[in-house]
This record gives C-alpha cells, sequence and structure tokens, in this order.
C-alpha cells in the first residue's frame, strides 16, 4: 500500500496570533511556523501503518511557498519516505489544494490519502472531501481508528449517537481526527536523516492545474476581549445574576 500524506503550514498552535494593524491579514512576520496537529496526527498514522507492514511506501505532499518545505522535512524525520512540494504563490483555497493534490495521488499511483480533518488557520474541513469527490473514490472522515481487514480500510468515526464504522474499499481518502493517536517527537537522527531523503518540488502548470479564486478575503479582526468577571458570595446569588442578568437560566 502507498500512501499521500498532506501537510499544511500553519502558525504554531502555541504562538500569539496577532492581526495586521488595517485588518487585511494575519501577521506572519517573525512568527513561529510547525505542521498543522491534524495533519501531524495524519503522519503518525500512516508510519503506523508502515511500521506494522501494511504500507510499503509514505509520500508527503505539501502546497504553498518554498518555506513549506521546513514542514515536509519535518515529516520526512517523523518516519515518511519522500517528499512532494507544489511550489504556489496564489491563493490556496480549499478546492484548488484538493485539485493539486488529486494530481499527485494520480501521478503517484496511490492507494490511501490521509489529511488532517481540518487546519488550524482556515478551520474549513473540505480539503478531504472535495478530494474525494474528485479523485471518484470512497472517504472515511473525523476517524478516531483506522485498521485494514481482508484488504478493507475500517474507519471508525464518532458520531452523536455512538461509534461509526465504515468499511471502505481501496483506493480511500481518510481524514483524521484527535483521538487516532498521539504523534511522536523526531529524534535527532531521524532529523538528519530527513535532510537527505528526496523532495520533489513541482509546480501547479506541471500537474497541470489552473488556479481559480473561488473566496475572498474580506478582513481579519481578534475576538472581543473577556469582560473581568464578578465574585459572588452565595449560590443564591450567583442564580439570581444567571436568570435577570445573564439570562441563561
Amino acid at each position: 500500500m502507498k500512501i499521500l500524506v498532506a501537510v499544511k503550514r500553519v502558525i504554531d498552535y502555541n504562538a500569539k496570533v496577532r492581526v495586521k494593524p488595517d485588518n487585511s491579514d494575519v501577521d506572519l512576520a517573525n512568527i513561529k511556523m510547525a505542521i498543522n496537529p491534524f495533519c501531524e496526527i495524519a503522519v503518525e498514522e500512516a508510519v503506523r501503518l508502515k511500521e506494522s507492514g501494511i504500507a510499503t511506501e509514505i509520500v508527503v505532499a505539501s502546497i504553498g511557498e518554498k518555506p513549506c518545505q521546513e514542514q515536509i522535512r519535518s515529516a520526512l524525520a517523523l518516519g515518511a519516505d519522500r517528499g512532494i512540494h507544489v511550489e504556489t504563490e496564489n491563493n490556496s483555497d480549499s478546492l484548488n489544494v484538493a485539485k493539486l493534490l488529486a494530481k499527485v495521488a494520480e501521478r503517484e499511483q496511490i492507494d490511501l490519502i490521509i489529511l488532517g480533518k481540518q487546519a488550524i488557520d482556515s478551520d474549513n474541513n473540505q480539503t478531504g472531501q472535495m478530494l474525494a469527490a474528485l479523485l471518484n473514490c470512497s472517504q472515511g472522515t473525523f476517524a478516531s481508528k483506522v485498521c485494514v481487514e481482508n484488504e478493507k480500510l475500517l474507519v471508525t468515526r464518532e458520531i452523536d449517537g455512538g461509534l461509526q464504522t465504515l468499511s471502505l474499499t481501496l483506493p480511500a481518502v481518510v481524514t483524521t481526527d484527535l483521538r487516532l493517536n498521539e504523534p511522536r517527537y523526531a529524534a535527532l537522527p531521524n532529523i538528519m536523516k530527513a535532510k537527505r531523503k528526496p523532495l520533489q518540488v513541482l509546480t501547479p502548470d506541471e500537474l497541470g492545474v489552473t488556479f481559480k479564486q473561488h473566496t475572498q478575503l474580506m478582513s481579519v479582526a481578534e475576538p472581543a476581549k473577556r469582560e473581568q468577571g464578578v465574585m459572588v458570595n452565595s449560590v443564591d446569588e450567583l442564580i439570581e445574576k444567571l436568570k435577570f442578568e445573564a439570562k441563561v437560566i
């Protein structure tokens, strides 16, 4: 089984996000970037499938400007075999990304594609579903468990009523949830080895994809600041404030 894992370069979740003074976008100057946490879970799951003897090769792909190669190298240090960077400065909204990943998957003859369910910057939760539609293949979203039995991919996902298990035929697209696994830390020897692993750079033109602007960013604003809390002296006073001031009960 050959696995493709998509990773996205995002602001590190521990970093404080700043908005530009003109509210046009997020300020990325001098801020730490990292692999999207859900994408990191996807890499870990692919590595586990390879360690169990199910997967034969793991290809990591990222779409964006040249600095994305840093995140590809991080994924290679976690256990992926080689990387593909689709270099572009154009608007990489969900549909454009899905189109590029579909071309990469077809070119590489991928059996299984694993993505994070969403990116922590845009929170769109769209790319995996769009990719499955473009490839006309089965999909399992929000996976909390993945296993292979009798040449079928069993994906367990959490739903409102409990757990749902899907039986998918390959090729398939799987998007990862937080409960799927806990990503490992890259050991120093593996970080050094990752620098020597192959990383191919492609362009959208080479993949035959023309970018179209499907969305437009209007403005970015910081969330409203939380108001200072009020100390109460008793449960009765708390109930009274919740009922008459907050009007939530």
